[in-house]
């Protein structure tokens, strides 16, 4: 195959649609955009939600509930995940994202309790329920809420 011989695939490649060319063309005159009216304009588009002046749907239904700008998002884990880490390992935010048993800790860490632990840990998070601490400590381990 030489340089020459080259072509791209088939459909590929389409050429242009020359509008407003003369009404030979069968795209000339109003170039495709009907007779007079807002779309035929130039510039002539309408924002998204505009519904020509009448109130728009988006702020006819009412809005409910409210957003706290101040909630913290807190990442949940269970016990059964800290698994992981060796016997007598200190558990952190830092080491939980190096373990990868989240990807992201947010606002912080929450342990729950949901799982069986083998080894004893030093958990040190952001949250721990009641049940997890006592699995925790059931096995051997302890916990600090930081």
């Amino acid at each position: 195959m030489k340089l020459h011989e080259l072509s791209p695939a088939v459909g590929s490649k389409k050429v242009a649609k020359r509008i407003g060319r003369g009404h030979g063309s069968g795209q000339g005159k109003t170039a495709g955009k009907g007779h007079k009216g807002q779309k035929a304009r130039s510039g002539g588009s309408i924002r998204p939600g505009f519904e020509g002046g009448q109130m728009p749907l988006q702020r006819r239904i009412p809005k409910r509930g409210f957003n706290n700008i101040f909630r913290k998002k807190i990442v949940e884990i269970n016990v059964a995940a800290l698994n992981k880490f060796d016997n007598g390992a200190v558990v952190d935010t830092e080491a939980i994202l190096k373990a990868g048993l989240v990807k992201k800790s947010y606002d912080g860490i929450k342990i729950l309790a949901n799982g069986k632990l083998d080894k004893s840990l030093t958990v040190k998070v952001a949250a721990c329920s009641k049940g997890a601490k006592e699995k925790i400590e059931a096995a051997g381990g302890k916990v600090e809420v930081i």
